[in-house]
């Protein structure tokens, strides 16, 4: 591990993948509620697009993807509020649009090819270079500090605009802010994880996160943990295993996602087996209902044909079955 820590190259992607686990998160949840997941992926492609001028002009391609893909993204909304194309149109025009022009454009640079794109469509730990830390790490400031500022608003849009423009929320600046703070996301993350994953780190993080959450905030917070978890992980496996950086980012997310829903499942099954309702008898136990008592923890179980009932509410829940019992002691078993 110190070996690892020590290389230029790895201390740079390192930072990067922190600022992207971070921010793809805090990001994605909005995108989640709105029910626009894929928004990431045709943000990605257009700024492919924004690459290949870069690369064809000789200049910074971070800088010529930002403006790509935020003038697509306020393009996006400003189609989608005036009603001339739905959203889910709008991004597929924006998806094949923007990689078909990325690939030409690529093309026609004298060195460019469209395997010089790899890099930027998946993701490389190779190629983050300090010049472009530095915009990354000041496009993730701006991206995480405007969404903190900005959360109660963007999740009333996000979860009901038409609610939210009924209370004179402005719906359709506050879309085109998500949509930028979405391309800026992309543009963060496009070294790292690749424009064609950034996606995933924005929503499976949420989506583990939703699992488990009790609150809109703590689904934040937990989010961004596993993002981070994720990004760090998956740059740090990258290198001994000598795979792409987006890929491997990825896989840890949804193995992180896999093992939370397996936890998640097995937890409620448990809790629900402590918890299983006997139905099917009128009999109502209580003082001097004939049946014996049994101590158990905090009430009083009745022994009841083999079983133990406890009233609870209205009903009684099935606590075990009698295996033994005797003037002495009761034992029992769980359901």
């Amino acid at each position: 591990m110190s070996e690892i820590l020590s290389i230029d190259f790895m201390q740079r992607a390192l930072i990067a993948a922190v600022l992207v686990g971070t921010v793809a998160p805090m990001v994605g949840i909005f995108v989640v509620q709105r029910r626009m997941s894929l928004i990431g992926d045709g943000m990605g492609h257009v700024a492919l697009a924004g690459v290949a001028v870069g690369v064809l002009t000789d200049r910074s391609p971070v800088i010529t993807a930002l403006v790509a893909a935020v003038v697509a993204a306020v393009v996006i909304e400003v189609l989608r509020a005036r009603g001339r194309t739905s959203g889910d149109q709008a991004l597929a025009i924006i998806f094949y649009g923007g990689i078909a022009a990325g690939v030409v454009i690529i093309s026609k640079a004298p060195d460019g090819t469209p395997a010089n794109l790899m890099k930027y469509l998946f993701g490389s730990i190779l190629t983050v270079r300090e010049d472009d830390l530095v915009v990354f790490a000041v496009l993730a400031v701006v991206i995480a500090a405007t969404t903190w500022v900005l959360r109660p608003r963007l999740f009333a849009v996000a979860n009901d605009e038409e609610y939210a423009r009924a209370v004179g929320m402005p719906v359709l600046a506050l879309n085109i802010v998500l949509a930028v703070l979405t391309a800026a996301t992309v543009v963060v993350a496009m070294r790292i994880v690749g424009l064609l994953l950034i996606s995933a780190l924005m929503i499976v993080p949420n989506a583990a996160a939703q699992l488990f959450a009790r609150s809109f905030r703590s689904g934040v917070r937990w989010a961004v943990g596993l993002g981070l978890l994720s990004a760090v992980g998956g740059v740090l496996a990258s290198y001994p295993l000598n795979t792409p950086s987006g890929g491997t980012i990825v896989l840890v997310a949804i193995g992180l996602f896999l093992v939370i829903a397996v936890a998640t499942s097995v937890t409620a099954h448990l809790r629900g087996a402590r918890h299983d309702i006997a139905e099917g008898h009128d009999h109502e136990h209580g003082p001097g209902c004939g049946h014996e008592t049994v101590p158990h923890e905090d009430h009083v179980d009745y022994v009841h044909d083999g079983h133990l009932h406890a009233p609870h509410h209205g009903h009684y829940d099935e606590h075990g079955e009698v295996i033994a019992t005797d003037a002495e002691t009761t034992e029992e078993v769980a359901p």
